[in-house]
């Protein structure tokens, strides 16, 4: 008697599955919104700095001040520059992906704790300060050293973004780090991506924390995730795509080409949402903010000049990385360092689906509708 599954059952990359509950994020598509423990993403980005967000998806409320005082004092105590890592990241190939890198620091750390397989919530809050503290450092480490550059100590009094551009950019002043603008624009599309519901990478996390392996391998294998160009590396490939376009006046023709072409253009559509990306607007209008100041008339027409033909060709809408890939470039990040800084603004999230995960534990593993040969025998090799 046959037991094939209904082809309308299988559903290919879980499409349309609800694998759990979760009370971190709600995605809503019906209605184009986002929220983070209940509160709507445009709200947070527009009155809250990312540590309080961070602290939000972590503990389920925003933080007052004296926890959020507490909370930074706690992070910022973890940026202590690591003799071991910088001779690690020193040692790879300049010419290797900066998400390799990324992953690569990650295991160091794991190897670095005693109490890696500690599976409790302090200790991944732990884990998560010490990965807030640690990857952006890895990454300034990464990009400087490809330039020829000494490494930019980090600084215990700026917050995470601020940070960041510093011990990127340096301190000069023509700097992003030196212009508060720019750190703000640049925190809020850490906001943005910290966190969205069970996306590729974060369901990763949490199928390898299901296991009950180590917070450092949910966070590895959640950053192979993010590395692909259908996830989080989409960002960079938008920007390559412009910088390969180059003239706005060019860019609806290319538009048309590829799609005539049946290529993959990165940067529209959404796996969830099929009205709009809900974060978009914030991170546009910081894109625009991020143009005026920096000379991007430029990459404004190509942004609108590609969205513009992409709606009259077939009404597919910009998702997140859009927006925020010219924005990176603006500030000065190299193209291939863009999904790292995703990384970084993800950490957040990942954490605070592997405390969920580790905290109502169920061993995730789906079933698979086989469609090979039947059952045969092995026949010996002189008769093949």
């Amino acid at each position: 008697m046959s037991t094939t599954t209904p082809a309308s059952d299988v559903r290919k990359g879980l499409y349309g599955v609800i694998a759990d509950y979760t009370s971190v994020s709600k995605v809503m598509p019906e209605t184009n919104s986002l929220t983070y423990r209940g509160y709507a993403v445009q709200d947070l980005v527009k009155n809250c700095s990312f540590e309080e967000v961070f602290y939000l998806l972590w503990n389920g409320e925003l933080p007052t001040q004296d926890q959020l005082t507490e909370f930074n004092k706690r992070g910022r105590s973890y940026r202590k520059l690591d003799p071991g890592l910088i001779s690690l990241i020193h040692s790879l190939p300049t010419d290797c992906h900066p998400m390799d890198v990324m992953r690569t620091a990650v295991s160091y750390m794991g190897t670095k704790d005693p109490e890696h397989f500690t599976p409790d919530k302090e200790h991944i809050t732990h884990v998560g300060h010490n990965l807030l503290a640690q990857l952006p450092m890895a990454m300034a480490m990464d990009i400087r050293r490809r330039q020829g550059k000494d490494i930019v100590a980090p600084d215990p009094n700026k917050g995470v973004a601020e940070n960041l551009l510093s011990m990127v950019f340096g301190n000069e002043e023509d700097s992003p780090a030196s212009n508060p603008e720019d750190a703000r624009d640049f925190e809020k599309s850490l906001i943005l991506y910290a966190e969205h519901s069970f996306n590729a990478s974060t369901f990763t996390s949490r199928v390898i924390t299901s296991t009950r392996s180590d917070v450092y391998s949910a966070i590895t294998g959640a950053i192979g995730a993010l590395k692909g160009p259908l996830h989080g590396g989409a960002n960079e490939f938008v920007m390559h795509t412009m910088l390969e376009i180059d003239d706005p006046n060019q860019a609806e023709a290319w538009v048309n080409d590829a799609l005539d072409n049946k290529k993959l253009i990165m940067g529209f559509g959404h796996r969830v949402y099929k009205k709009g990306d809900s974060r978009v607007p914030s991170m546009e209008r910081s894109f625009r903010a991020l143009a005026q100041r920096h000379d991007g008339a430029k990459w404004v027409a190509m942004y609108e000049n590609m969205q513009g033909a992409m709606d009259a060709r077939n009404g597919i809408q910009p998702n997140l990385d859009f927006p925020a890939g010219p924005a990176y470039y603006l500030l000065g990040f190299p193209v291939d360092f863009f999904t790292p800084l995703f990384v970084i603004a993800r950490v957040a999230g990942w954490t605070a689906h592997i405390v969920e995960q580790y905290e109502n534990n169920s061993l995730i593993r789906p079933l698979s509708e086989y469609n090979g040969p039947e059952q045969r025998h092995v026949v010996p090799m002189d008769q093949r």
